[in-house]
């Protein structure tokens, strides 16, 4: 865990900004919601901006990278879960704890409030956090759909893949479409790490932990079925200290067109917090 105590002051140091591609090994669905059909198309849309352009949302990328390292670090007992959404068949529950040196709540943020725990009783939050990682929406890298890909898809950009669901009894098939991005497609992400104190310089390890833990997981639905399995690559880490926005100072590239593995062994190093000085 973190050196992060109770008695940690918080002072803008400056800020990591980390950029790469994320390359789809197999097709992608994030979906769009029911109330994106179109008459005549998938049954299940995947999300597009306004131009029609496939894109995978901040949200969707930031939500798998906090379930994963949840689960990575032990956190996903009954005694560490909050609800946020009791709703009947719709229930949502997340860690969140009061502990100082909590990664998780460091890295996505805490707010005061009466939770009610999965296990146990309910109980109020004193502990404010801000959350110290942004994720942007990643745009599509067009260029990447290529003519000979474009030639074998359903749709200017995306393909549809076709299920069956069989009834065990009748052996009837329910057949189902889902609107995937293709394989080979590639988006480009970025994210920022705000450096609040010296104790979050080591939190970047646990970004490139949940990355790395991503790309042997999925992002999107129907992950089990051979979905949204996806790579990280071209990676360009940059320090931005406090000087760059307060004086025009000049900001720091301390990795460039690098892989996921060398990011982390950078990160992880022990004299990474002295880079940032």
């Amino acid at each position: 865990m973190s050196s992060h105590t109770a008695g940690t002051q918080l002072t803008f140091l400056g800020k990591l900004i980390l950029e790469g591609e994320i390359q789809c090994q197999t097709g992608l669905h994030i979906g769009a919601g029911k109330g994106s059909l179109e008459i005549g198309g998938a049954d299940n849309p995947v999300v597009k901006d306004a131009f029609g352009v496939p894109y995978i949302p901040g949200s969707s990328l930031r939500g798998r990278l906090r379930s994963l390292l949840e689960q990575s670090l032990g956190l996903t007992a009954p005694n560490e879960l909050v609800y946020v959404s009791k709703r009947r068949g719709q229930e949502v529950r997340i860690h969140q704890s009061d502990r100082p040196d909590d990664e998780v709540c460091l890295l996505f943020g805490r707010s005061p409030a009466r939770v009610e725990k999965v296990s146990g009783e309910a109980s109020e939050s004193g502990a404010a956090t801000p959350a110290r990682l942004t994720v942007y929406d990643s745009p599509l890298v067009v260029d990447s759909i290529t003519q000979q890909m474009r030639e074998n898809l359903d749709d200017e950009l995306t393909e549809v893949k076709s299920e069956n669901a069989v009834d065990r009894i009748t052996s009837q098939a329910n057949p189902r479409t889902l609107e995937r991005v293709p394989a080979g497609a590639r988006f480009r992400f970025r994210m920022i790490l705000d450096v609040l104190c010296p104790e979050d310089r080591p939190l970047m390890a646990r970004v490139a932990e949940g990355l790395r833990l991503l790309e042997d997981d999925a992002l999107g639905g129907g992950g089990s079925r051979g979905n949204g399995r996806v790579s990280f690559g071209s990676l360009t880490l940059t320090w931005r200290g406090k000087d760059y926005y307060a004086k025009g100072a000049g900001e720091s590239t301390l990795v460039s067109g690098a892989e996921l593995a060398a990011l982390q062994q950078l990160v992880a190093a022990d004299d990474f917090g002295e880079r940032l000085a």
